[in-house]
């Protein structure tokens, strides 16, 4: 052990993929397949979102890792091939499966076993990505593009269900907002941590970005409980700022959170503080608060693996990009 109070990462065994378990292959990817919505809101968000197509206003998606759990990657990167979804956000996890499904079209692991085992998170190839976000930060890329822009170029063999190389291919922004700490890669001794925070930031800047054009827009949260509703608030604060100085207003947009939480009837009212609820942010910050000026809230209880299909089937599969 050291006697400098920092833990000395040159310690670590790493193992490679091959010796792991891993929970989810590609065979869980789900093919595009056209799902009745029968949730309520769904329809009225679709029309929303059509609508901001056509005006070429925001329609932002934020979404939690556990989306890519799901297997609905391929409805997804259709909507954004269509140009139903401006820009994507996610965190470091939602990176760290993404990235090793197009590796090695496997991932998710037991933290149950592995922790037990001190391996959970110390593999070889999955500390690729920090060799990644090192090279992105000497070229001032976010982070969103620096692995998406390895992932196509270096042409992984699934590629084809990466929702990162789709936005490096298509040009729509895929954004991730980390926290140092949260993602297995940080364990690992190749890490940057201020690669991580100068490259997080500029998507957080690309996120604030596209915030300022949300006015007529929409801004969806699919499982996304802390860093979603976090990020979105602040960048909020930041456009409507600059947007007041200059005479306009982002007031009048839509928002839609999917979520397996049961919320009460009325969660557009922002609930008292002895209401457990209330330390819910998707629905303080994103059903409440931020829609209060004039906005729409939508609220949809559901697993994404059948939220996510209903949407892009009421959007129409017919329509090529705007």
């Amino acid at each position: 052990m050291s006697d400098s109070g920092l833990f000395d990462r040159s310690r670590l065994r790493l193992k490679p993929l091959s010796q792991r378990k891993s929970d989810m292959d590609v065979a869980s990817i789900k093919n595009l397949e056209p799902r009745e919505a029968d949730f309520a809101g769904l329809e009225k968000v679709a029309e929303g979102i059509r609508k901001a197509r056509e005006n070429k206003m925001a329609t932002i998606m934020i979404i939690g890792a556990h989306v890519l759990r799901s297997g609905v990657q391929r409805y997804i990167i259709d909507m954004m091939e269509k140009g139903f979804v401006t820009l994507l956000a996610t965190n470091g996890a939602g990176i760290i499966h993404d990235f090793e499904l197009a590796l090695t079209g496997e991932t998710t692991e037991s933290v149950a076993r592995y922790i037990s085992e001190g391996q959970f998170g110390l593999w070889e190839e999955t500390a690729r990505i920090n060799d990644i976000v090192t090279g992105g930060y000497k070229r001032n890329l976010g982070l969103g593009e620096a692995i998406g822009k390895a992932i196509e170029e270096e042409g992984m063999e699934r590629r084809d269900i990466s929702l990162f190389a789709a936005g490096y291919r298509l040009g729509v922004p895929v954004t991730c907002h980390v926290g140092i700490g949260y993602d297995i890669t940080h364990e690992h001794p190749n890490c940057d941590g201020a690669a991580y925070g100068a490259t997080s930031y500029t998507d957080f800047l690309k996120f604030v970005h596209e915030v300022e054009k949300l006015e007529g827009g929409v801004v969806m949260n699919f499982g996304s409980s802390v860093m979603g509703p976090e990020v979105f608030l602040k960048a909020l604060a930041m456009a409507r700022n600059a947007a007041r100085s200059e005479g306009r207003s982002i007031g009048k947009f839509m928002s839609l959170v999917c979520d397996l939480r049961p919320l009460p009837g009325d969660y557009r009212q922002e609930p008292p503080k002895d209401n457990p609820a209330y330390y819910f942010r998707p629905l303080k910050t994103m059903l409440a608060r931020t829609v209060a000026d004039g906005g729409k809230s939508f609220y949809v209880c559901g697993a994404h693996s059948d939220t996510i299909p209903q949407l892009w089937t009421a959007l129409g599969e017919s329509g090529g990009r705007a």
